[in-house]
């Protein structure tokens, strides 16, 4: 299996219902630009729609930290990336980057998400199968570095 380092979305688009009255991409949307391309990081790893449907498992989100960078507008494109930076038998924590296609970053996320047994629902370890995927995932992206944006923390500087 071909992993690849990071996993890169195709190209989307900003919709025009997710403009705002300040005339750029309101924040929620961010997230949704991030989590489309979760989806398919985690469909790589084997924990798509139909995972969730036949083997009754899944992926919550358990925390993130959204940092917005630079403003989006509606004629913009973007690509998102996702890197999983470590993972147990049933925890994933990402970093993703929302970059326009012409290479400017325009936002980070920092993630953890839950492997859930949707019949609790509660927490899970991966099937032996799906932690080869992750195991795999991780593997690949241990050959990149740290994100110097991951591990922020939400703070006021004094003087």
């Amino acid at each position: 299996m071909l992993i690849p380092t990071p996993f890169v979305s195709k190209p989307m688009d900003i919709e025009k219902d997710w403009i705002d009255y300040n005339g750029h991409l309101n924040m929620a949307y961010y997230n949704v630009l991030f989590d489309r391309c979760s989806d398919d990081a985690f469909e790589a790893m084997g924990m798509g729609p139909n995972y969730a449907r036949d083997r009754r498992l899944t992926i919550y989100t358990a925390e993130v930290h959204v940092c917005y960078v630079q403003e989006l507008h509606l004629e913009h494109q973007v690509t998102v990336s996702f890197q999983l930076i470590d993972h147990d038998d049933k925890r994933l924590r990402a970093y993703q980057e929302i970059r326009h296609v012409d290479g400017w970053l325009a936002a980070t996320s920092e993630s953890l998400s839950l492997h859930v047994d949707m019949s609790g629902p509660k927490v899970a370890p991966f099937p032996a199968d799906v932690l080869t995927r992750v195991e795999a995932m991780r593997a690949a992206h241990s050959a990149l570095p740290m994100p110097e944006r991951a591990g922020r923390s939400i703070g006021i500087k004094r003087k």
